[in-house]
């Protein structure tokens, strides 16, 4: 691999791309597409550096003469695209990114891949959610045989499984254009500005002996930087003759592939941030009472464009099984977490105190 395009590299997991990528060796030269730029980053968690490692160009993923402009200077040999407004946003947003930008940036790479006979854009890998199979509804060691569902009650969810279907059905073996999905699930790690941050503001206003459903769910919590691993290896695959046949045109479940109860995770968050956490108080509310009360407060939003975080389809989320075989991608992509859960805590603890300090 000469050269690699990250599309959406500014942000959370882009960062930890662009760490992977670096840490290659040969390392490829390494190119990042977004609306904003690259932030400086800290060097206690990656390597690189922003000004001297990267070459950026911004621009508008719906543009599409912004998208031929960026790469008809890369020339990427891979384009990994991780472009999405963060849950809980609006439709249109996503729809506009997901979609539509996605849309853009397959046909613009097509084009070039086209008019080079095969010399830029090879590889398209697209960081699809592990959601794509899901409508809240319990999912036991699902693997890739499950369907990709139409209607997840869920926008994002809905616009990553619209580009998934769209970007695997561009996948040609004959020409050599070659795609491939890869459907993470509950993303954490330093540079997350979601999931940890909020478990940890829950535990600040003394929420943290409150429990939603039984908690005997089992959930997938996911490493920023095992995701991130395993873009690599599916550039590396698509771009080797030997294995491209086994990855392309594919969709892959990239977890931690450790599932665990659901509240274990933000229990072990507090207990390693010095917060009180004590069972015999806890507070539970039933999945049913939750879904109720839920639907009214979503019902109340609904007319203000407003996705309120006491939704349904998180509650379902929050109550029932949710956790993914990746055999398929230990078998075909030689994917192993590299970071285990507790160590994947005490790393993204870490930044969390760092950036704290640095305020």
């Amino acid at each position: 691999m000469n050269t690699v395009l990250i599309v959406g590299g500014s942000g959370f997991l882009g960062q930890h791309l662009i760490q992977k990528f670096h840490e290659l060796s040969p390392r490829p030269e390494i190119h990042v597409f977004d609306i904003r730029p690259v932030q400086p980053v800290s060097q206690t968690f990656f390597s690189y550096d922003t000004e001297k490692d990267i070459v950026f160009h911004q621009g508008d993923l719906t543009n599409r003469d912004d998208v031929l402009r960026a790469i008809d200077a890369a020339k990427p040999d891979a384009i990994v695209t991780c472009a999405s407004p963060v849950h809980g946003l609006g439709k249109a947003i996503y729809e506009k990114v997901n979609v539509q930008g996605n849309k853009v940036l397959l046909e613009a790479t097509r084009q070039r891949f086209d008019e080079s006979k095969g010399k830029i854009g090879r590889a398209f890998i697209y960081t699809s959610s592990a959601s794509a199979v899901s409508d809240g509804s319990p999912l036991i060691n699902a693997d890739e045989t499950f369907p990709v569902l139409d209607d997840h009650k869920d926008d994002y969810a809905d616009t990553k499984a619209v580009a998934e279907k769209m970007i695997l059905g561009a996948n040609d073996p004959e020409s050599g254009f070659l795609t491939v999905a890869l459907r993470p699930a509950g993303i954490f790690g330093p540079g997350d500005r979601q999931m940890i941050p909020g478990f940890l503001d829950a535990a600040a206003t003394g929420k943290q002996n409150f429990q939603l459903g039984n908690d005997d769910n089992l959930f997938d919590y996911t490493y920023v930087g095992n995701v991130a691993y395993s873009h690599v290896l599916a550039a590396e695959k698509l771009l080797d003759s030997k294995h491209a046949a086994n990855v392309a045109g594919e969709a892959f479940f990239i977890t931690n592939g450790t599932p665990i109860y659901f509240w274990a995770m933000p229990r072990m968050i507090w207990k390693k941030s010095g917060y009180e956490v004590d069972l015999a108080k806890r507070t539970k509310l039933s999945t049913p009472v939750a879904l109720f009360l839920s639907s009214i407060v979503a019902g109340l939003c609904k007319p203000f464009g407003v996705v309120p975080n006491f939704s349904p389809f998180k509650v379902r989320i929050c109550s029932s099984p949710r956790y993914y075989d990746i055999s398929k991608a230990r078998k075909y992509l030689g994917y192993e977490p590299q970071l285990d859960l507790p160590q994947a805590v005490d790393v993204t603890l870490k930044w969390i105190n760092e950036t704290k300090e640095k305020k």
